[in-house]
């Protein structure tokens, strides 16, 4: 599954449309922070479960269920190998521990979920968004244990509670479950969660766009450590998932798919689990926004390099 380049480029420039549309209307103060907090939390707890939920075909068909499976046992090898990865490059002798976790954190998680779901939808549609299903299901494992563990260093109930009672976790399981018996569901109630979840796209990319809205551009790119760090992620996390996916021979579908999400930036949950679990939640802020910005460059690259 090669991807057009032209289609991508158009698709990728409605998305940059609204993230353009976010920012100005953070910019006129139409956002405010309180409102984007607002949103994220509806985007996680209700509108990307519900668009995760429809994301199953309809009737059971086997290579829907191999390309949902293929997706998983990709998601968990490349969530490992990336955790890996991590550690050997942001390491202690290197980072003396100051920004050495959320370094790590944002090398392994990166926009999966917000900016993610709206460019598979658009580039793949309904074949690339089974196999984004199985990967966001271990992105998301990862992403609500380790992603915590790296800010709190210990495990507790509180941390496995998080994983079991995930939304999109469960959205995701429960669509399965409905797709493997071959249920089928009310028209009128798949088609009111297909609503709700198709507002997924436009809302979280307005919440990208606001937050670049708040972002002080001048004094952000005088800090090169961020830079490097972010550049780091944007390169080798495409890079070492086309690598192994490949090598290990997946689908081309899910090598596209678990590609096209490691080429995106670091994951917004970063600054949000900074400043709740007791790490460096300025800089944590400050780098997702490099990272978002300079992947406006540095994805088109890697996409044309590796899937073009």
């Amino acid at each position: 599954m090669q991807i057009e380049l032209s289609e991508f480029y158009s698709r990728l420039g409605s998305i940059a449309l609204i993230l353009v549309l976010g920012f100005c209307l953070g910019k006129w103060k139409m956002i405010s922070t309180n409102t984007n907090k607002e949103l994220t939390n509806l985007l996680l707890m209700v509108f990307m479960p519900a668009s995760l939920f429809v994301a199953f075909p309809s009737t059971y068909d086997e290579s829907s269920l191999n390309l949902f499976f293929s997706g998983l046992v990709a998601g968990i090898l490349v969530m490992i190998s990336i955790i890996i990865l991590s550690k050997i490059v942001f390491n202690k002798w290197w980072f003396k521990g100051e920004l050495r976790f959320e370094s790590q954190f944002a090398l392994i998680f990166n926009n999966a979920t917000f900016l993610g779901y709206p460019i598979v939808v658009n580039t793949f549609g309904p074949t690339g968004i089974i196999a984004y299903c199985g990967f966001i299901i271990a992105f998301n494992v990862a992403l609500f244990s380790y992603g915590i563990w790296l800010f709190e260093r210990k495990i507790s109930t509180k941390l496995f509670k998080s994983v079991i009672t995930n939304p999109n976790i469960l959205a995701v399981l429960l669509g399965m479950i409905l797709f493997l018996a071959g249920i089928q569901l009310p028209a009128f109630f798949t088609d009111a969660v297909g609503f709700v979840g198709g507002a997924t796209t436009p809302l979280s990319v307005i919440c990208i766009g606001f937050m670049l809205s708040r972002a002080d551009f001048k004094l952000l790119f005088k800090k090169w450590r961020l830079i490097i760090v972010s550049m780091i992620q944007l390169i080798l996390g495409p890079l070492a998932t086309f690598w192994l996916l490949t090598l290990l021979k997946f689908p081309i579908e899910v090598v596209s798919v678990c590609t096209l999400i490691q080429a995106l930036p670091t994951a917004t949950s970063l600054g949000l689990f900074a400043t709740k679990y007791g790490g460096n939640n300025i800089e944590s802020s400050e780098l997702v926004t490099i990272s978002t910005i300079l992947s406006i460059v540095t994805m088109p690259i890697m996409i044309m390099l590796l899937l073009g």
